[in-house]
């Protein structure tokens, strides 16, 4: 498996997956590199808006 495509305190787009209807798309910082799930690194990565945090899978996250 390649390396994390992303690295902490990197600011990239985050698009919800077709199940995440309730949260909501927009640029977010990295904030910590997570083990992959599957076959997809995932990430932590958090608002510099409204500070809310989440998880997300590398595929949900775009660069700027």
């Amino acid at each position: 498996m390649h390396a994390h495509k992303f690295q902490i305190g990197q600011n990239l787009v985050y698009t919800p997956g077709p199940y995440d209807h309730q949260k909501g798309a927009g640029v977010f910082e990295v904030t910590r590199l997570l083990p992959a799930t599957g076959d997809e690194y995932q990430y932590r990565i958090k608002s510099p808006d409204s500070g809310q945090e989440r998880v997300v899978r590398e595929s949900q996250l775009q660069s700027r």
